[in-house]
């Protein structure tokens, strides 16, 4: 864990809000100047605590209102097959998130997709990824909370 600072976390919650400000209105918001404000997010950055910047896009307005969560079983759990279910299902475009799992099953997926029928379609080329022993889907009904920030002011 990398250890962050009250003006890090400030900072943190402050792109995480609107990762489109520009380093005048940050530093502005979070009461430092440009320029040491500019480094500290430069060395967020570095650092990996900022992975990325992307836009938060509404899955209904580019025709994939859809949401179905996948639970995955291998035929067995050897480090080889793990690693060739996990580049595999890295090419599957509607996958939007993977996880390796405790418990019952090896992996759960979360899925964007039109409708059924092109569920039906993704769930033909999971089956068929390498290692895949079954698959188990359940669509969402709707979506309750969705959030994309970090609690970063958490008691520690």
């Amino acid at each position: 864990m990398i250890k962050l600072d009250k003006i890090d976390r400030a900072i943190l919650d402050a792109l995480q809000n609107d990762g489109r400000l520009s380093n005048v209105e940050l530093a502005d918001k979070i009461g430092l100047s440009e320029s040491a404000c500019l480094r500290r997010v430069k060395n967020l950055d570095e650092k990996g605590v900022i992975m990325h910047y992307a836009a938060h896009l509404n899955a209904s307005a580019v025709g994939l209102p859809g949401t179905v969560f996948v639970r995955i079983s291998l035929e067995d759990q050897q480090e080889e097959k793990l690693r060739r279910f996990e580049e595999a299902v890295r090419s599957v475009s509607e996958v939007m998130e993977c996880y390796l799992m405790s418990g019952d099953v090896d992996y759960m997926i979360r899925v964007a997709v039109k409708d059924a029928p092109d569920y039906e379609r993704i769930h033909n080329i999971l089956t068929r990824l390498p290692g895949v022993a079954r698959v188990h889907s359940s669509f969402a009904l709707r979506n309750v909370l969705r959030r994309t920030r970090l609690p970063l002011n958490r008691p520690d």
